[in-house]
């Protein structure tokens, strides 16, 4: 069996973190997210793995790799344009072959990983298995609907939805679905949609078998979702973190309290600052006279003085000093300064970037 990732979009629901970076690769609890996909497929023993790649192939490629450090195989595939999931699966045809294979968008988390559903296709041997999850906005995603446990209808984004069942980015596939991907028209987004191939292969009679995931699914496109996949990442935080004791061997602790799970980089100082966990800081930075609070994310090479923070992410090189008030709920890119003056008469002073969110409370 094979896997295949993709990593060709376009990531404008992130911008303008995605001006400059890939969606797929925005950190979350200091990792990017497609790497939480490879070492699913690691896991999973599946060691052939084609990345279809679009505008961002340079900076995936150079972020992934050929896969050794991964334990994986990794054949990047480029995709003329970004037509669809199903335009997809035939742009990675050649390179699948006859194997059956599991398709994975590389925007989501899958808190289990996919170990288990590789073995449930590889025993029921259906000619598609799809993911489901119960979700509350039904209209953002591809919605499944069942009938006796079978899949009858498959329906992208619908205005009236049959159910809250919505497709996870997870899908594993025999070869048969390459016929019903040539066989569909473009959508109304001039799309070949996934949802439209599966349904073609039920009309065709073939077997395709839906399982509701239990445990959490994230696909991190929105700004809330990263944020949530953050939080839900850094919970897993568990007694296997180092002590204070321990954490003082590679980073500088002066006057610094760190309450439950914390993860401290080397080369990290941490002065006369308090951290409550969980939180993940990388190496290199430097915070002083400071607050960290739960679920945050610091990447490495940041200065943060003066400052409170909790559920964010800050990426690298960036500096948080003089804030007059806690941030939260907040996504930091990469070299970003934010500073408060004692300058007089108080004002706002901003240089934003295309397509930026600044909200103030």
């Amino acid at each position: 069996m094979k896997g295949l990732v993709l990593s060709g979009g376009a990531g404008t629901r992130l911008r303008p973190i995605t001006h400059t970076s890939a969606k797929q690769l925005v950190p979350v609890a200091n990792k990017p997210v497609l790497f939480y996909g490879l070492e699913a497929f690691a896991e999973a023993d599946i060691r052939q793995v084609g990345i279809i790649v679009g505008d961002t192939a340079a900076e995936i490629e150079a972020a992934a790799g050929d896969g050794a450090r991964f334990g994986l195989d990794i054949t990047y595939i480029p995709q003329s344009a970004p037509l669809g999931l199903a335009h997809a699966v035939l742009t990675a045809q050649d390179y699948l072959g006859d194997e059956p294979f599991v398709m994975y968008l590389g925007d989501n988390i899958l808190k289990d990983g996919i170990a288990h559903f590789v073995r449930q296709f590889e025993q029921s041997a259906p000619d598609a298995l799809i993911l489901l999850q119960h979700v509350d906005d039904p209209c953002s995603y591809g919605i499944a609907d069942l009938r006796d446990g079978q899949v009858v209808r498959l329906i992208e984004k619908p205005k009236d939805p049959p159910s809250d069942l919505a497709l996870v980015g997870v899908y594993l596939f025999t070869p048969a679905v390459f016929e019903s991907a040539r066989a569909i028209e473009p959508s109304w987004r001039n799309e070949l949609e996934i949802t439209d191939a599966i349904q073609h292969m039920i009309e065709r009679g073939l077997r395709v078998e839906p399982h509701v995931v239990t445990g959490w699914w994230k696909d991190t496109g929105k700004l809330e979702d990263i944020l949530e996949a953050n939080r839900l990442i850094l919970s897993r935080l568990d007694g296997d973190l180092p002590s204070e004791t321990e954490a003082a061997a590679c980073a500088e602790l002066d006057n610094a309290c760190l309450e439950g799970a914390v993860l401290v980089g080397e080369g990290t100082r941490l002065i006369d600052t308090r951290v409550r966990g969980p939180v993940i800081i990388g190496a290199r930075c430097t915070i002083r006279d400071a607050f960290i609070g739960p679920y945050t994310s610091i990447a490495d090479d940041v200065q943060i003085e003066e400052a409170e923070i909790e559920h964010s992410i800050v990426l690298e090189n960036s500096s948080v000093r003089c804030l007059g008030a806690r941030m939260t709920d907040s996504l930091i890119g990469k070299g970003v300064t934010i500073e408060r003056s004692d300058g007089r008469p108080h004002a706002y002073r901003f240089m934003v970037g295309d397509s930026s969110r600044i909200g103030i409370l």
